[in-house]
């Protein structure tokens, strides 16, 4: 194929989520070709290994890393893929690495695009938000993040598009979570003790290892934070009011084995909470970005059965967006806000928009 194109990719992160997007990029080899693109994979590389083919990974990638993988520092990743003259080079971050993301400016400086899951560059300090932008914007390279916030959902470039075209977005609420989707839709539907649900969500693999993590609504947060920002808000994490769902008493110096052993703790204050709504409304963790008044709120809230928000099923998300032309029926958009399959999907999606900007 003369005019085809070869996009390079780097993918760090080879868990769930970046060995699910090895397996859908090699499954996709057939309708790649039909678009004219190639992606080849010359390196992976988790925490500690990189292993490196010239030539892209093969079906049996995943025992070559185990047997030809080496210890590496970001630049013996950076003389390999220049020594090659590698273009169209994409950086995939599926990790969830603090870390990591204090590579993405030397990454972009060395030529670069960066496709990534991980909120963190998102929702670290405005001031590093501030540098990155300025970093892609002076090497003329691009930073594509839609899983950032509703996994495969088309949210942030929804929004992005909204306020591209000058459309006031007065107001952003939703329901941001799979997990927390999916255990209070359980709670409020079932009459179960909350611990019950919560250790259901955990067998299907929807909350973290450690389900404070979901339970301290901070993933919620940072959701929000990452919208914000999308609007021009120059908000920081801590400016988020979150109302955490972990009790004081099992937060902190709790260890995880505490915290399991003690979770039935929990089961009294939300049949508590449920107690007291009617039949018609139901629990729901919601984010929801005030545009107008600028401020950023995670919260239980009590919805209405009927409306887009109480008439959640599953582990989906939703997210609501208020606009001055919408008025006051809002632009929603609901789906699989979580999962490997997803989430993989979505960064898949982010490197095509991208190889079709390139040259």
């Amino acid at each position: 194929m003369s005019n085809s194109k070869t996009i390079n990719l780097v993918v760090f992160g080879i868990g769930n989520v970046g060995s699910t997007l090895i397996q859908q990029i090699q499954a996709a080899k057939k309708q790649l070709d039909q678009q004219q693109v190639a992606i080849r994979i010359p390196v992976v590389a988790n925490s500690e290994l990189a292993f490196y083919n010239e030539d892209g990974l093969t079906p049996t990638w995943d025992c070559d890393f185990q047997k030809f993988s080496v210890p590496y520092k970001l630049d013996e990743i950076i003389n390999f893929v220049n020594s090659h003259q590698f273009q169209n080079l994409i950086a995939i971050d599926a990790t969830a690495s603090t870390d990591f993301v204090k590579n993405y400016v030397p990454l972009v400086e060395n030529g670069f695009h960066i496709v990534s899951a991980n909120k963190v560059a998102n929702t670290l300090h405005y001031d590093f938000y501030k540098t990155l932008r300025n970093t892609l914007k002076k090497h003329n390279k691009s930073f594509l993040y839609e899983t950032n916030v509703g996994a495969g959902l088309p949210i942030i470039e929804t929004i992005k598009n909204l306020y591209g075209s000058g459309e006031k977005i007065t107001k952003i609420r939703g329901v941001f979570s799979g997990s927390l989707s999916y255990i209070f839709n359980e709670f409020s539907e079932k009459a179960k003790p909350f611990s019950k649900v919560l250790k259901e969500a955990s067998n299907l693999g929807l909350t973290e290892p450690d389900a404070r993590e979901d339970l301290s609504g901070n993933d919620v947060a940072r959701k929000l934070l990452i919208l914000a920002r999308e609007l021009n808000l120059k908000a920081e994490f801590n400016q988020v009011s979150v109302e955490s769902l972990v009790p004081k008493k099992l937060n902190g110096k709790t260890t995880l084995h505490q915290f399991k052993t003690r979770v039935k703790e929990l089961d009294d204050p939300f049949q508590n909470r449920i107690s007291t709504l009617s039949n018609d409304d139901v629990l729901r963790y919601v984010g929801e970005l005030d545009v107008v008044n600028q401020t950023l709120e995670v919260k239980l809230v009590s919805e209405k059965k009927q409306s887009a928000i109480g008439q959640l099923r599953g582990a989906d998300s939703i997210f609501e967006i208020f606009t001055e032309s919408y008025g006051e029926n809002p632009l929603v958009i609901q789906g699989a806000g979580a999962g490997k399959a997803v989430t993989a999907r979505g960064l898949l999606s982010d490197v095509i928009k991208l190889s079709n900007q390139l040259n």
